[in-house]
């Protein structure tokens, strides 16, 4: 019975697998009836999609080198007005502010001058005291002088007084012993009165000259008073910008107490850092004579210079001279140059109001030798593996170069390339090899950078 019943399922599950081939079969028979009623679609061509692309045409020239670097405006004038002597402020300028410009020789402040007038007026009696002595002196030895005269006649009548009475008493015994004694002391004291003068008149030279060290000494000591007088009154030394003012009335100040800061700004100065490989490459230095007693035979040739703030590189351009080397820093390899501009330079070439003034920072170009025989592409047309993309029979192609310089946003190629070979000027990100170009833009490089600026 069991067996009857299995036999039975099979026939039906036979039954049915037979009837679902046969739909499929139907279906698959209907659908390659249909698909033969469909006419098939005409074949399109294959078509190669250009890459639009902007191109120069390469063109060898020579290009002046451009260095550029940052510094800062300074003053090369700066001054630290102290004063010279210890006293009470009695009077400041109205205008000693920071910004203000004051003239030459203009009064900035006062020192109370009354102990050092005193001083002045004392030295100067000590002065006319000495000078009365000197006088005194030179007249009291003229008068000497004169007076030795007389006393050397008065000593040559007792001479010859005594002769006589000394013949006469030895000679005729005429007189007496004591005639004769008297005439001799006579003659010995009018000896002595000349001898005594004569000592006198050598003495006088050398006390003249000791009042004359004494005249030079009160000179000196009335000239420092003087001075010091003078010194109460403080000017300014050139026509100049406060920058920084440390006063008020009635401060006691010393020597040496830093007051006023004062700028010329007549002459401006920037320090500027330059890679040494750039310097090496194309600063030009020449050749000066040397003695043999300094190292420094070569100097920096003194060229002009372009000077931009960097909040408006676009807005004006100073000139500035490369005035010389500063120094060569080991651990940073910068060579740090110094460039001048003078106030005529500061306020001429401006497209704005504002000139060169101190504290701005400072883009600087400096013109360096000559690049011969390069040609010029935008940086980014030259990959980082010095490699750039040219355009032969409109089909790509990339070229190893050798890149001279980098400057900018412009590269420098001097080999790898010929020139009015098309380069490729659009950046591309990983282009295959030989794919077909379409040149929207064709130029010269030396135009497309005539064009740029």
């Amino acid at each position: 019975m069991k067996f009857k019943i299995d036999s039975e399922n099979g026939k039906h599950i036979l039954k049915r697998i037979v009837i679902c081939a046969m739909i499929l079969g139907i279906g698959v028979i209907g659908m390659i009836g249909l698909s033969r009623l469909k006419k098939a679609p005409d074949k399109a061509p294959v078509r190669e999609l250009p890459i639009l692309v902007a191109a120069v045409r390469g063109v060898f020239e020579d290009i002046p080198v451009f260095i550029t670097g940052y510094g800062e405006v300074r003053s090369l004038n700066t001054l630290s007005l102290a004063p010279e002597i210890s006293g009470k402020i009695v009077e400041i300028n109205s205008k000693l502010e920071p910004g203000d410009i004051i003239p030459a020789n203009e009064i900035l402040f006062k020192i109370d001058p009354r102990n050092y007038l005193s001083a002045e007026r004392q030295t100067k009696a000590a002065v006319n005291q000495w000078e009365n002595v000197i006088s005194r002196l030179e007249k009291e030895f003229a008068l000497k002088e004169e007076r030795i005269k007389t006393l050397k006649r008065n000593r040559d009548l007792a001479e010859s007084e005594f002769k006589r009475v000394f013949e006469l008493f030895e000679n005729d015994n005429v007189g007496t012993r004591s005639g004769v004694d008297a005439a001799e002391q006579l003659f010995n004291t009018s000896a002595d009165r000349v001898d005594q003068m004569h000592q006198e008149l050598a003495l006088y030279p050398i006390r003249i000259k000791e009042a004359q060290n004494s005249l030079a000494a009160a000179t000196a000591n009335h000239g420092l008073a003087k001075a010091n007088l003078e010194r109460c009154v403080v000017r300014a030394p050139f026509t100049g910008r406060i920058k920084d003012v440390s006063l008020e009335k009635g401060q006691y100040v010393s020597p040496g107490f830093r007051a006023v800061t004062l700028a010329d700004d007549s002459l401006f100065e920037l320090k500027v850092s330059l890679d040494s490989d750039d310097a090496r490459k194309w600063l030009s230095f020449r050749e000066d004579e040397s003695s043999g007693k300094t190292a420094r035979v070569n100097r920096i040739s003194n060229v002009n210079c372009k000077i931009r703030w960097t909040e408006d590189l676009s807005g004006n351009i100073w000139e500035g001279t490369l005035d010389r080397v500063v120094k060569f820093n080991q651990d940073t390899r910068t060579l740090t140059v110094a460039i001048r501009v003078d106030a005529h330079d500061a306020v001429k070439n401006r497209k704005t109001d504002i000139p060169l003034l101190e504290g701005m920072f400072c883009l600087v170009e400096i013109p360096g030798k000559i690049l011969k025989n390069v040609i010029r592409v935008p940086r980014w047309a030259v990959s980082f593996e010095n490699k750039i993309y040219t355009s032969v029979n409109n089909r790509l192609k990339t070229i190893p170069v050798t890149v001279a310089r980098i400057e900018g946003e412009e590269t420098f190629i001097s080999a790898g390339i010929s020139a009015g070979d098309i380069l490729i000027t659009t950046r591309l990100i990983d282009p295959l090899e030989n794919s077909l170009l379409e040149i929207t833009e064709k130029k010269n490089s030396s135009d497309a950078r005539r064009g740029k600026e």
